[in-house]
């Protein structure tokens, strides 16, 4: 099965797959290089993740996209939050990536996202900390505990990344920020309905 991977991070969301000819996407070169480090086995791309999706989504069969959460995330609505902060719009690439999937790609799609801080344009499946749009439906499952992880506590999810020389809140937020591997294993299972995690934590 071909996997298109956007957005790819260090691929938490991938991090549990099986049996599958992945192709990943990640636009910064060192984070890149920590998903390859991770996961040898598959293709990287350093490119725009956008771009690539609009140019090559008929050569997969399953497709998961990512795209940047900031300017959508609750965070952004926060009072304490600067005004050069608050003062951007929403990165309407989401939205496009949903639109486009939705009515030219015939495999098996999914695009996440955080919980916005407005109510979303076009409703999804929520879990824990994020948004889910597919072409498939995903089953609940119980609600993933969010905890604050950073490079220097326990990480059951094995992403070590203390042997790499990128900027600490930089780490931190690749942590923070990644799906839950079961969680993302979980989803992809619901895509091609085989035996489904029942536990998520």
């Amino acid at each position: 099965m071909k996997v298109l991977n956007l957005y790819a991070g260090i691929g938490g969301n991938r991090k549990l797959w099986k049996d599958v000819d992945v192709t990943a996407v990640e636009i910064n070169p060192d984070i890149a290089k920590v998903y390859s480090d991770f996961f040898p086995q598959d293709k990287m791309i350093v490119a725009d993740a956008h771009d690539y999706l609009l140019q090559h989504y008929k050569e997969f069969d399953f497709i998961w996209s990512s795209p940047p959460c900031p300017t959508h995330s609750r965070m952004r609505n926060l009072k304490n939050n600067c005004e050069e902060t608050i003062k951007k719009y929403p990165d309407m690439k989401l939205y496009e990536e949903i639109i486009y999937l939705k009515h030219f790609f015939k495999g098996k799609w999914v695009v996440e996202n955080v919980i916005s801080y407005y109510e979303p344009l076009i409703k999804p499946f929520e879990s824990g900390n994020h948004y889910f749009w597919s072409n498939f439906i995903i089953n609940k499952v119980k609600p993933v505990e969010r905890k604050i992880r950073t490079e220097t506590t326990d990480n059951k999810w094995e992403f070590d990344l203390r042997k790499y020389n990128l900027p600490l809140r930089m780490k931190d937020s690749l942590l923070n920020n990644l799906v839950y591997p079961k969680l993302g294993k979980h989803i992809f299972d619901c895509a091609f309905k085989r035996k489904q995690e029942k536990l998520i934590n």
